[in-house]
C-alpha cells in the first residue's frame, strides 16, 4: 500500500540530516496518513487513507459529499473519483 493520502496527494518527501561537520545522512519524511471512516450522507460510513491534512479540509468543505460534489475531476485521485461517482449515483436513486 502506497504512502500517500488519496485525497491530497501528500506522499513520501525526501531529505537529509546534516551534521555539524556537514555529513548528510538520508532522512524519509512520511505524510500523517489516518485510517478514519468519513460519514456520507448517501452512502454512511466511508474509509480511507488519508492525511490529517486532508481530514481537516474535507470538514472545512462540509463532508466528503460536498468536498467530491465541488471538486473536478482533474483535481481527484483515481479512488476519490470512483467515490464521487458511487455518491452521485447514491444521490440519484435516492431523489429519483
Amino acid at each position: 500500500m502506497a504512502r500517500r493520502c488519496t485525497v491530497t496527494g501528500k506522499g513520501v518527501q525526501v531529505g537529509h540530516n546534516v551534521s555539524h561537520a556537514n555529513n548528510k545522512t538520508k532522512l524519509r519524511y512520511l505524510p500523517n496518513l489516518q485510517r478514519t471512516s468519513v460519514l456520507s450522507d448517501v452512502l454512511g460510513a466511508v474509509r480511507l487513507r488519508i492525511t490529517a491534512a486532508a481530514i481537516r479540509t474535507i470538514e472545512h468543505k462540509g463532508g466528503i459529499d460536498a468536498f467530491v460534489r465541488n471538486t473536478p475531476d482533474r483535481k481527484l485521485s483515481p479512488e476519490i473519483r470512483r467515490l464521487k461517482r458511487r455518491i452521485t449515483a447514491a444521490a440519484e436513486r435516492k431523489s429519483g
